[in-house]
């Protein structure tokens, strides 16, 4: 008896809970509008499918690279005797950068121009002798022949000493300096590097599949993470060969730089411009729900009840500044859900709010 009287207890129990929670739900929808009424029309702002002009792109990442690069050394041994340049000048080609000592070479030339003098004393002596018969052919020849190996020996001096004076090889900036007064070069040794910086070259690459629709003279765009701004130059250089481990092709564009903002080894991102435009359909990349088993938005029907919500698959293509192509699955003029897909279900009534604007670009961040 006490047993049947427990089971009874609980069934009531029991009872009352879940009378109470279908109770609230009862509440709730017909706060909504009742059994009858549907759901609550939502609150949207509405977009629609337009049809736009773009211009073919191929994006890629590379890095600015000097046209000129060398470092500057020496080709002969010796101490510094002068530097004639600071850290980050703007050289011009000949301009004197550094000078080694001297003194030992000075006097080796002026002891081989005194030996050179002397030859050419010799020579006009023997010059004047051979027509008449004072010196035979033989003495005549040989005298021009240490004239000859004299100047020789001056000019190779000479040379030496100009190897000395190391010049600007073209025209350009120079990094830091590598080396100091009194200090000692063996030849090879490292004084400064130069970098010609006007133009630049942007050096990138795209994959294989791309080499057909890619030229010399092609326009590119090119943007880097320290200046915000773009820069247009074209490709000069497509790479002879398919680099084996990534598949991919190298290309070279130049750019104009005369101001010398853009340095050599900057991060670049790249834009290759197709010559042609092609006219697509977009819409704001915000009206598009993106999940595995395909992308949809919501299209605005009108029916005789008013505005619907409809989902639609539809495939996607390219994205650019907060819009995205849509290749197949919606037609131009077709108003669609503009954002706050998770909000509204597909077959729910909606008003639209003309107040409110909404620009893809800043909602993209792009």
């Amino acid at each position: 008896m006490k047993v049947f009287i427990r089971l009874l207890i609980a069934l009531l129990l029991l009872g009352g809970i879940f009378g109470g929670i279908f109770g609230y739900k009862y509440f709730v929808q017909m706060q909504a509008g009742g059994p009858g009424g549907g759901p609550r029309p939502a609150n949207i702002t509405a977009t629609a499918v337009a049809s736009e002009q773009w211009q073919g792109k191929r994006e890629s990442v590379g890095s600015l690279t000097a046209v000129d690069r060398v470092a500057v050394s020496t080709e002969v041994a010796g101490t510094i005797d002068t530097l004639d340049f600071d850290s980050g000048d703007q050289v011009e080609i000949g301009d004197r950068l550094a000078g080694l000592d001297t003194d030992v070479d000075q006097a080796e030339l002026r002891g081989l121009e005194a030996e050179a003098e002397l030859a050419r004393i010799e020579f006009n002596r023997a010059q004047d002798l051979l027509p008449q018969r004072a010196i035979s052919q033989s003495q005549f020849d040989e005298a021009r022949a240490r004239l000859d190996s004299a100047n020789a020996a001056v000019n190779t001096q000479q040379a030496r000493l100009d190897q000395k004076t190391i010049r600007a090889p073209f025209t350009g900036v120079l990094g830091l300096r590598q080396v100091s007064v009194g200090q000692y070069l063996a030849p090879g040794s490292d004084i400064v590097e130069l970098q010609r910086l006007d133009p630049i070259y942007a050096d990138f690459t795209l994959p294989e599949r791309f080499l057909t629709d890619v030229e010399r003279g092609q326009t590119i765009e090119m943007r880097t993470s320290a200046l915000d701004e773009v820069f247009r130059g074209e490709i000069t250089a497509i790479d002879s060969a398919i680099t084996e481990n990534t598949r991919s092709v190298s290309l070279r564009a130049t750019l104009d730089n005369p101001d010398g903002r853009l340095r050599p080894g900057m991060f670049a991102r790249v834009t290759v411009l197709e010559p042609l435009e092609r006219s697509v359909l977009t819409i704001p990349r915000t009206a598009v729900s993106f999940n595995t088993y395909g992308d949809f938005v919501l299209r605005i029907n009108e029916t005789d009840n008013g505005l619907v919500s409809e989902r639609v698959q539809i495939e996607t293509g390219e994205v650019r500044d907060g819009r995205i192509e849509v290749t197949d699955g919606l037609a131009e003029g077709e108003r669609l859900v503009a954002a706050g897909l998770v909000k509204v279900r597909p077959g729910q009534p909606v008003t639209i709010d003309e107040t409110v604007g909404l620009d893809p670009a800043e909602v993209s961040g792009r």
